[in-house]
């Protein structure tokens, strides 16, 4: 029982057992001395509000499937902040080489202007352009200095150096209006980013503010059911014989990352996190696999989608369980049906079974 409730029970209690003082036969609102052979009578007391007990096991579990819904619904929000956040560095990268390409080809056209300017009060002049424009402009110098068919030659380099300035501003618009489109998704992602963060945020809150109303013992109980369940489902998962054909042996690359991610142990979980202090779950199999030189997708749902599919069965130290029907969740496979993963808000990177969770499938990064 919270302590909001018992102090609402002790003054019920003490407000019904005065009302009962009150009311019972005998008493008397006036203040009357008792008869010399009389003694007074005792005052009655009133009853103590019970001690608190913790809430039955029905209600914790109960608690435990809400906060388990919660965080979830956190690392969802958690993947898609990731996403906008490596689709916004993708973009501001590619806004960045648009802008110097601008800014080159800006310099090219300026170029292409003073040499077709200086072409046209050649052509005003001569009715040619001069040797020393043509000589620029010529694919083969050699051959120009040669002498033959200088008039034709000072003709297709006026058209050359036109196409070239034409191209050249129709570079530059391609340009810009990349520039524009990547601002336009940049944007977009920023607005996607601040929506899953007020989502992660909100969803942390709720969980954290469900834990602050247990009491020390609930707390505990609770953990002890997280782990009750944990257990039960890798039991079950082993008890499949899953692991009887788990044979495989870890590549060179896949020892790397498992070192990697088994010197973050004991780490604290931090949504968005990818090193070296804290990671998220994603955040932590893909430096490993950076850490390995082989890079794989930012998130969870990324590393599902595009690295290869392998069998339960065909599994090797590195490869990488997904969790969850949305791909939500990932631990690194570290052999003996064991996994290395950032659990959740408020745990640190521990290892556990690998079926103590659902498993979508499992993906290899070294395939």
């Amino acid at each position: 029982m919270r302590p909001g409730k018992r102090g609402l029970l002790t003054t019920a209690l003490t407000v019904v057992c005065a009302v009962t003082v009150l009311s019972a036969p005998g008493t008397a609102f006036a203040s009357v001395a008792p008869a010399p052979t009389q003694k007074a009578a005792p005052t009655p007391t009133a009853t103590p509000a019970p001690a608190a007990t913790p809430a039955p096991d029905k209600d914790l579990e109960e608690v435990r499937e809400k906060l388990d819904r919660l965080y979830h619904d956190a690392a969802v929000a958690t993947d898609a902040y990731n996403a906008a956040e490596e689709k916004a560095k993708k973009q501001s990268a590619e806004i960045v080489a648009l802008a110097k390409k601008i800014v080159e080809g800006r310099q090219k056209l300026e170029k292409l202007k003073d040499q077709a300017g200086a072409a046209a009060r050649d052509q005003y002049r001569t009715g040619g352009l001069s040797s020393s424009v043509q000589f620029l402009l010529s694919d083969d110098p050699g051959q120009f200095l040669d002498g033959a068919g200088r008039v034709i030659q000072g003709q297709q380099a006026a058209k050359t150096l036109m196409a070239e300035k034409a191209r050249t501003q129709g570079d530059l618009q391609q340009y810009a209006d990349d520039a524009s489109d990547r601002w336009q998704q940049l944007e977009a992602n920023r607005k996607a980013k601040a929506a899953a963060k007020k989502k992660i945020e909100k969803q942390i809150d709720a969980a954290e503010k469900l834990q602050s109303r247990l009491e020390k013992k609930e707390k505990e109980r609770l953990a002890q059911l997280e782990r009750e369940a944990a257990n039960k489902a890798q039991t079950a998962w082993l008890d499949t014989g899953v692991l009887e054909d788990v044979h495989g042996k870890a590549s060179a690359q896949g020892e790397k990352a498992v070192k990697y991610a088994t010197q973050q142990l004991g780490k604290p979980y931090v949504w968005g996190a990818e090193g070296p202090d804290s990671f998220d779950c994603s955040g932590l199999t893909s430096q490993a696999w950076a850490a390995a030189g082989h890079p794989v997708p930012r998130t969870s749902q990324e590393q599902w989608k595009q690295l290869q599919r392998v069998a339960v069965k065909d599994m090797r130290p590195g490869d990488l369980v997904i969790y969850f029907s949305d791909a939500s969740h990932v631990g690194m496979y570290i052999g003996d049906g064991a996994i290395i993963h950032a659990p959740r808000p408020g745990r640190t990177v521990t290892i556990t079974g690998a079926g103590s969770m659902p498993i979508l499938g499992v993906v290899r990064p070294d395939a």
